[in-house]
């Protein structure tokens, strides 16, 4: 769970360029990261700077060290996802243009394909959570953000690492300095196991549908211990 000595690494704006230098440089891809340029500093006149060293504007600034690029997370859930239906509802008057039928609201259970990999264009100073939210706009997914959790794997010596991101790790960060070597890092959408249920995360059908499960398996318990305690006296019975 704690972060490794590369993950606490702190760049400086010069560091940061050369890494994104030698990151574009190890990929074989169009998946380039990219400094975000601020205004531009002589003759601008308070225009953007379209490239680093453009010959009109001058050179542009780039105060913060931010920078863009694109991070690749698969989907590993084992429980359905919800997302809208919308079922619409007839005009009242047959043969007549009656009013645009209105949409009513309702909701639809999935399990996304195994395997479903999503690339994301995000700023290194995007957090987790915020990549969680933008995987679930993506697929239009209604369910509430915390029931998820973004996790960081990587492989070493033959054993597969998982570290869950706290809400406001910087993923394209964590990217930079690991280097493009899905090996050494790569994410994962999970499940947020916490070892505590987050009620407050779920729906009251569902809350109504949790209790209705507890209901029966207490029934069930019940019904065995019973089974298990008149078996127990018919041996004693027997015995005597």
């Amino acid at each position: 769970d704690e972060p490794s000595e590369w993950e606490k690494t702190e760049l400086d704006q010069a560091q940061v360029e050369q890494r994104i230098k030698e990151y574009n440089s190890q990929i074989n891809s169009n998946l380039f990261m990219s400094l975000v340029w601020g205004w531009c500093g002589a003759g601008g006149g308070g225009s953007r700077c379209p490239a680093p060293t453009h010959p009109i504007f001058g050179v542009s600034q780039n105060k913060d060290g931010s920078y863009t690029g694109f991070i690749k997370v698969q989907l590993k859930l084992v429980r359905p996802v919800s997302v809208p239906a919308t079922k619409r509802v007839p005009s009242m008057q047959a043969g007549r243009p009656g009013p645009r039928a209105q949409g009513v609201k309702r909701r639809t259970s999935f399990y996304l394909p195994k395997g479903t990999v999503k690339h994301l264009h995000i700023f290194s100073h995007t957090r987790a959570s915020e990549v969680i939210d933008a995987l679930l706009r993506k697929f239009t997914v209604v369910d509430n953000p915390r029931k998820f959790a973004l996790f960081e794997r990587s492989e070493k010596d033959e054993q597969v690492y998982l570290r869950k991101l706290a809400d406001d790790e910087q993923p394209l960060r964590l990217r930079l300095l690991a280097g493009p070597s899905e090996k050494v890092l790569s994410f994962v959408l999970k499940e947020n196991e916490t070892g505590e249920v987050n009620w407050d995360a779920f729906t009251l059908p569902e809350l109504h549908n949790f209790l209705r499960i507890l209901q029966r398996e207490e029934e069930e318990h019940v019904r065995r211990l019973r089974h298990r305690y008149a078996r127990c006296r018919q041996k004693m019975q027997e015995a005597l």
